[in-house]
């Protein structure tokens, strides 16, 4: 899939977004990126989904979607993307959300259950009641160096993702690349939303069905949130995956594949682990 972004206004602010796929597709997956990422770090994932519409975007202040004056938190992004969809003419969406973006589509979805299908997070947490990465690893993730520094980015990359990613030399090129758009008033932004936060307290009240993918050596969120996650909601499968923080890149095309059989209602994978 080629992603050809448009300008979408919604309540002032202007998101970069991309709807990929055919439109007349049975399911449409909204796709809630990781901290710093622009749409541009999805396309070696995006391009494996068959049979489904995807609406990517980058958040306020990160890519091609300029950084507001004030900051913002969750529920503000939330209400936003519902009008975004709603300028789009779209309805009813899969939400998928990977790493920071897994707190953002947990608070989608709890704004707006009624347009929501399913929802599958990746690497993710509850937010602020979680069980911390290392704190090494926490601190190299915080600072925008990160984010401006594509060499910086690149040196620790196997520090904070963990798992093969510093053997898949050409794929972290490229995302280290993607990283940089964006500016740093837009990444502290990203932070402060995060600051805070939680989802554990209602996530009894999210009823859809949910798929949880956790990576088995993931430094940056170990894998034991998403038994958090999966205790907490009502109708969720939780997944391992063998692989660090960045398995919907390393492992792209499974990941994107047990995705789609989970959003389409196909057979569960017989490794999958149901909890209640």
């Amino acid at each position: 899939m080629k992603i050809e972004p448009q300008i979408v206004s919604a309540m002032g602010q202007d998101w970069n977004v991309a709807v990929l796929g055919d439109d007349d597709a049975d399911r449409t997956l909204l796709l809630c990126n990781g901290i710093g990422a622009s749409l541009d770090t999805v396309g070696p994932f995006v391009r494996h989904f068959k049979r489904t519409r995807l609406v990517v975007f980058d958040v306020p202040g990160v890519g091609g979607s300029p950084t507001p004056v004030l900051p913002y938190r969750f529920a503000n992004l939330s209400r936003m993307l519902a009008r975004v969809l709603d300028q789009l003419g779209i309805g009813k969406v899969d939400v998928f959300g990977v790493s920071w973006g897994g707190a953002l589509a947990q608070q989608f979805v709890h704004d707006h259950q009624p347009r929501c299908r399913s929802m599958t997070l990746a690497a993710t947490t509850a937010g602020a009641i979680m069980v911390p990465g290392r704190l090494g690893v926490i601190k190299k993730m915080a600072t925008p160096k990160r984010y401006t520094d594509p060499d910086y980015l690149f040196s620790i990359a196997k520090d904070i993702y963990g798992g093969g990613i510093a053997f898949e030399q050409e794929l972290l090129k490229e995302h280290t690349l993607a990283m940089q758009a964006g500016d740093t008033r837009g990444y502290i932004y990203q932070l402060l939303a995060a600051s805070g936060w939680t989802s554990y307290l209602w996530l009894r009240q999210i009823r859809i069905p949910a798929l949880i993918l956790m990576g088995r050596d993931d430094p940056l969120v170990p894998p034991v949130n998403g038994r958090i996650l999966a205790r907490r909601l009502p109708n969720a499968t939780l997944e391992t995956v063998d692989c660090g923080h960045l398995f919907m890149l390393t492992q792209a095309e499974r990941i994107a594949d047990r995705v789609e059989a989970f959003i389409h209602g196909d057979t569960m994978q017989e490794d999958a682990k149901a909890v209640g």
